[in-house]
Parts: structure tokens; C-alpha cells; sequence
């Protein structure tokens, strides 16, 4: 990390069907060693399929899971007096975000069972709708973890 200068934020562009941020980001975060063509396949086809699954649109399926998905709280260890602590905070809005699909995508690769990347991802979206599956767990045990160490609170910086 750089002690001089910040990093700068760059701009994502919209992507071109649903003209959305998210999907991009979730686009890139698919994609490997630069193939994005093979990367938005998987994803449009996965929107689609979970879309048909729920019965709602794609893209409000894709939201309701992320906004399902979102921490508020994550720890963050700070050393005080020779002991580390792991010191409850809120999280920014962007790195939510960041994480949500992260999260999303690490365990539609672990989820066993189906086939294909687009059906895996598919199937997460559907079980993040509904409360359930790896990404959503997650979540909940990160949110469980800041509870457990709310009395570090006044360490906040």
C-alpha cells in the first residue's frame, strides 16, 4: 500500500444490456485471463436462468440477491497495547458492494453439483434470493463474528 498518494477510482462502464455497473463488475470478476466475451456469456445466461427460476426479472433477481448479501459490520484487527483485537465497524457502501460479488462467485465455483459456471452462478443467485447457500452464510457469520466482539467497539479509529 502506498504511504504517498491514494489510489484513484476509475469508472466502470455500463455494460451494454442491462446498462448497469453491477453487471460489469460482476462481469469482471467472472472473467479469467481476459476472455470477458466467454465471462459475459456466462453471466447474461446465468441472469436469465435464475430470472426464469424466481419469475422475476434478471436484473432485479441479480439485485435482490446482492442486497441479500451485503455485510454492514466486518472486523478489523488493530494491535492496542501488544494485543490484537478484532474491532467491529461499518463497511462503505462501495466495498459492500465489492464484496457481495466477490462473494457471490468464490462459492458459485465451490458449489458441487451442477455443471457449467453458468449454472452454478444461476443456482447462487437463486439461493441467495432465498436466504440460503455459501455467499449468504457468509455473511452471516462475518455479522455473527462483529457481534462477538462488540465490546472492542470503543477501539474504533
Amino acid at each position: 500500500m502506498s504511504r504517498r498518494n491514494t489510489a484513484v477510482k476509475r469508472e466502470v462502464v455500463a455494460d451494454p444490456i442491462y446498462n448497469s455497473t453491477v453487471v460489469t463488475k460482476l462481469v469482471n470478476q467472472v472473467m479469467l485471463d481476459g476472455k470477458r466475451g466467454l465471462a459475459q456469456r456466462i453471466v447474461y445466461s446465468a441472469m436469465n436462468k435464475a430470472g426464469e427460476k424466481l419469475g422475476l426479472e434478471p436484473m432485479t433477481a441479480l439485485t435482490n440477491a446482492l442486497e441479500n448479501i451485503k455485510p454492514v459490520l466486518e472486523t478489523k484487527a488493530r494491535r492496542v497495547g501488544g494485543a490484537n483485537f478484532q474491532v467491529p465497524m461499518e463497511i462503505r457502501e462501495d466495498r459492500r458492494q465489492t464484496l457481495a460479488i466477490r462473494w457471490i462467485v468464490e462459492y458459485s465455483r465451490k458449489r458441487t453439483g451442477e455443471r457449467g459456471m453458468e449454472n452454478k452462478l444461476a443456482a447462487e443467485i437463486v439461493d441467495a434470493c432465498n436466504l440460503t447457500g455459501g455467499a449468504v452464510k457468509k455473511k452471516d457469520d462475518m455479522h455473527r463474528q462483529a457481534e462477538a466482539n462488540k465490546a472492542f467497539a470503543h477501539y474504533r479509529w
